[in-house]
């Protein structure tokens, strides 16, 4: 049993320092100055999710996503997905770009998740289209002994326009949890499974996981907010918390960014032509480069 203590204790010290070689702490909107260089830690592999998708793939449900006047959100992030892929591995030396899909054809959120984990990514970018709900509004349609005859009818709201970038809410940061032990702190240990979640060593390194992700979440989320509102010169609605699956359940800083609102003449008109997926590219791609060299020669 000592051995054993001795050894879980020796285990826990090293991936520590493991973890503060790796991240730095960096608060949200702030860039430190006062650094050292990391030698260790390198950015490999970026995951590239392309939102909603086309035909099912045996899940027996799936999203078309977002509609406009004559485009689909499931055809736009495609595009610009594969743009991405091939911008990451071409801007980016040494870093393989994977996506969750390359086809038309869905895939699952579960399975989104599990793709990236299996391929050890260090980065999740998950592309999509906004749009906003239809309006309920009350009209006039006629009067009835000298009173007004009112129906309630349904207008398309295009009035949303620009960025909008989200990182996993809180409220799921159990599912969260249970992905980093699974995938971070199991392979750290070298051990496939059996750990004790109620260990306090594994609660340790989890929470420090979870926060550091999280950390860095936001903070590739505002540099690619900062590219497109300071670089393109977009409207930004910019940074917020939601529960998406995806986001919560990939062991690695996530972030989902919308790219424009499909529903919105001009934002569809922008988001399906080549000039704009590919400013939209260049955005991510140099909010990702100024990411990796921060990662990788920074630390704590």
């Amino acid at each position: 049993m000592k051995n054993r203590a001795l050894k879980r204790l020796i285990y826990s010290l090293s991936v520590l320092l493991v973890l503060l070689s790796s991240f730095p702490l960096i608060s949200y909107g702030l860039i430190k100055t006062d650094t050292v260089v990391n030698s260790g830690f390198k950015i490999k592999t970026i995951i590239v999710d392309a939102g909603h998708g086309g035909k099912p793939t045996g899940t027996g449900h799936f999203s078309h996503g977002a509609s406009g006047s004559f485009s689909s959100e499931r055809n736009v992030t495609l595009a610009i997905a594969l743009k991405l892929q091939a911008a990451i591995e071409k801007d980016m030396a040494g870093v393989k770009a994977v996506l969750t899909r390359s086809t038309e054809d869905d895939v699952s959120f579960e399975r989104r998740a599990e793709i990236a984990n299996e391929n050890k990514g260090n980065i999740f970018v998950s592309i999509h289209c906004n749009s906003l709900s239809d309006r309920r509004v009350r009209e006039q349609v006629g009067t009835k002994h000298h009173k007004p005859i009112y129906r309630t009818v349904t207008v398309p709201d295009r009035s949303g326009k620009g960025v909008l970038l989200l990182v996993y809410g809180l409220h799921r940061s159990k599912e969260e949890e249970r992905t980093i032990v699974h995938n971070q702190v199991e392979e750290d240990s070298g051990m496939d499974a059996g750990l004790d979640p109620d260990d306090p060593i594994t609660i340790i390194l989890t929470n420090e996981y979870k926060r550091k992700f999280r950390q860095q979440s936001i903070k590739l989320a505002t540099l690619i907010n900062n590219e497109f509102t300071e670089t393109d010169g977009r409207p930004s609605e910019g940074l917020r918390e939601q529960g998406i699956y995806v986001l919560c359940h990939t062991a690695m800083p996530s972030v989902l960014v919308e790219t424009g609102y499909i529903n919105n003449p001009t934002d569809e008109a922008y988001l399906n032509s080549e000039d704009g997926q590919n400013e939209i590219v260049s955005s991510i791609v140099r909010a990702l480069l100024n990411y990796k060299n921060e990662v990788e020669h920074v630390s704590q």
